[in-house]
């Protein structure tokens, strides 16, 4: 349970079996509890507006059914007040302030169920609170029927879920699919349902953000399912999942909670670009083992794939981190196959002796798809890690990428867990890839350090669709998933085709300036760039300097502008310095009048597309009135930086 700074609970008269309140702070948002014909329901408004109608609440579990037949028993309300500081997300220093609702109902049987509603000023917090049963002292949660229903007029952003056991090697799914954008409700039905995070337009009145936090080895992964009879539900992963090997329901000792179901509610997209509800409601699980050190690295395998895992073309992108004053270099598979565990002690020193740390790739796999790429079976079981782990330390390796997930089940978050938390115990920070979304785990696990979670930038390599909707997902990003957790998603590619020979081949649709306002745009801690050692000598210096002051943590994040799947801007702080940054996904340039308060009088450096394309630097200054006139090309972008 969240540790508050203060916390006050009385009981409240409910209104019989009628309607229970509670409002935020600013008293706009308000969510209302109520039970229907024995069946428990609840809505939201905002600012007096309906943004989700009457909605359905229930567990489905192996010692009762708490979805129909219930009865009110009674509710408290509450404050919490609590203050944090997390140097890995989008704001390093937060004020969580909400208003809370307990409230209990009870089955047929006489079995108590609880809801625990967080609310504060744009978000709603939620999860189910189970207390022991008479001797019970376990239980399986086979289901749940918590629904979304939105007014008819809405429409939807939504990434649809992958079919389990297909795709390369049976890996999916692994949350890298696309998106269908503005559309109508009614044919959002895609099969397998969508994931989360989902982004509604409700008409006129605003947006809201669904989304989970506080997922850990306790439960399983859930997502959205498609439409049915105007509803989504949240559903549990399908059985085809980790090769049809454990429970699609999550097993909990008594007494127990689920996860945290958020709601992220505003007028404008600015609540939803900002929010920080991931980790305002979740706890860290244990203290780091050391202070961990973010920031950027190379990585050769994106461009020049599996043939440059040698020990000869590992050194040129170690050189070409010590010349971009990059903190790590991370070495892909095969490492093992193709140097060796000696030569590996030997090119560490070597990256070391440039001041560069290395992170290395592993396969998670043992069991659980078809997924051949070697280091195999060294992250599947705690005997395996902990020998491998011991090695890693003493080579001197920082940190570790694990690929190769593939499902939302409790055996699979259990996984995750059980190799950050072993990893803690050898000073070793984790990237996530081929991966489910991070559901708190900035906060809740202190190595933790990103997942990838999207349609990154290895599909620009091998999809031509991919590359032509580059700056359509890039718009996509900081309104939805990179707003509820880290991405790691690979970027900065400034070749102009995306391969080794950078002759033809893959030719990148977007700009320069462009590919460094992603930079700014999409957040994580430890960014692994697609750069390449060409690169020192045929891009212009000024972008190369740009990308060696770039910070990869950020103290403050505001959303500027922007529509999704159109166009994005934000601005991100880190110390003295601002960053705002912005991309267009639209056909022709995008002429933009974007008020700037923050930078208001100051000069700054703007980073910028001409008309035909080619990149530029120049000074510039906000005025007094704190607008700035920017246009951005199509499929370019710009940033604007005192730094």
């Amino acid at each position: 349970m969240l540790i508050a700074i203060s916390f006050f609970a009385f009981p409240t008269f409910s209104f019989g079996q009628e309607v229970d309140v509670v409002r935020s702070p600013d008293g706009q948002l308000s969510v209302s509890i109520f039970i229907d014909g024995g069946e428990l329901h609840y809505s939201v408004s905002y600012d007096q507006k309906l943004m989700l109608e009457k909605s359905p609440l229930g567990l489905l579990t192996n010692e009762g059914d708490f979805t129909k037949e219930m009865s009110f028993v009674s509710a408290f309300i509450g404050k919490i007040d609590e203050s944090y500081t997390l140097d890995r997300i989008k704001q390093s220093s937060v004020e969580y302030k909400a208003n809370t609702l307990f409230y209990t109902a009870k089955n047929k049987e006489g079995k108590k169920i609880s809801i625990r509603f967080f609310v504060s000023d744009n978000d709603i917090a939620f999860r189910y609170e189970l207390p022991k049963w008479g001797e019970t002292g376990a239980t399986v949660v086979e289901s749940e029927i918590t629904g979304f229903k939105f007014p008819s007029n809405s429409t939807a952003f939504l990434s649809p879920m992958m079919r389990p056991m297909t795709g390369f090697a049976r890996t999916a799914p692994s949350y890298e699919s696309g998106y269908v954008t503005d559309a109508p409700l009614e044919s959002t039905n895609a099969r397998y349902g969508y994931v989360f995070p989902s982004l509604f337009k409700i008409g006129d009145n605003g947006w809201v953000l669904l989304s989970e936090t506080g997922v850990g080895s306790n439960y399983n992964g859930a997502h959205l399912s498609a439409i049915k009879d105007g509803v989504y539900t949240v559903n549990y992963p399908q059985m085809e999942q980790n090769n049809g090997f454990g429970s699609t329901g999550a097993q909990i000792g008594l007494p127990g909670n689920t996860p945290w179901r958020t709601i992220t509610v505003g007028e404008s997209l600015k609540p939803i670009v900002e929010t920080t509800v991931s980790y305002d409601v979740v706890e860290p699980l244990y203290e780091p083992s050391q202070v961990y050190k973010y920031g950027k690295g190379t990585w050769s395998w994106i461009l020049w794939q599996d043939n440059s895992m040698n020990y000869d073309d590992q050194v040129k992108f170690i050189n070409l981190a010590a010349e971009m004053d990059f903190e790590y270099i991370l070495i892909d598979a095969w490492w093992d196959d193709r140097i060796g565990y000696d030569r590996m002690e030997e090119l560490i020193k070597y990256a070391n002796s440039k001041n560069v740390d290395v992170f290395l790739w592993y396969n998670s796999n043992g069991t659980a798809n078809d997924a051949f790429q070697t280091p195999l079976n060294k992250m599947n079981t705690s005997i395996a890690r902990k020998k491998e782990m011991k090695w890693l330390q003493e080579a001197g390796v920082k940190g570790l990428k694990v690929d190769f997930f593939g499902g939302d089940k409790q055996e699979t978050i259990r996984l995750y867990e059980d190799i950050l938390v072993e990893a803690n115990e050898y000073g070793l920070m984790v990237i996530f890839h081929g991966a489910t979304l991070p559901r708190g785990w900035e906060r809740m696990y202190p190595n933790f350090v990103g997942s990838e979670a999207v349609l990154a930038s290895e599909m620009l390599v091998f999809v031509q669709d991919t590359r032509e909707k580059e700056a359509f997902y890039a718009t996509l990003h900081p309104f939805i998933r990179n707003t509820v957790a880290s991405m790691e998603f690979g970027g900065i590619l400034l070749n102009k085709y995306l391969n080794k020979g950078n002759q033809s081949g893959q030719e990148r649709l977007t700009t320069d300036i462009f590919q460094l306002a992603t930079g700014v745009l999409f957040q994580n801690p430890v960014q692994m760039f697609g750069l390449t050692p060409n690169n020192l000598e045929d891009v212009p210096e000024f972008e190369l300097d740009f990308l060696r002051k770039l910070p990869t943590t950020w103290d403050e994040t505001i959303h500027i502008d922007g529509y999704p799947g159109k166009y994005s801007v934000i601005a991100r702080r880190k110390g003295d310095h601002w960053y705002i940054a912005g991309v267009n996904a639209e056909a022709d340039a995008k002429s933009l009048k974007l008020k700037l308060p923050m930078v208001v009088g100051k000069k700054l450096n703007l980073y910028n597309d001409d008309k035909s394309k080619k990149p530029f630097i120049k000074t510039v200054e906000v005025g007094k009135e704190g607008v700035f006139e920017v246009t951005i090309q199509s499929r370019g972008g710009f940033v604007l930086t005192n730094h």
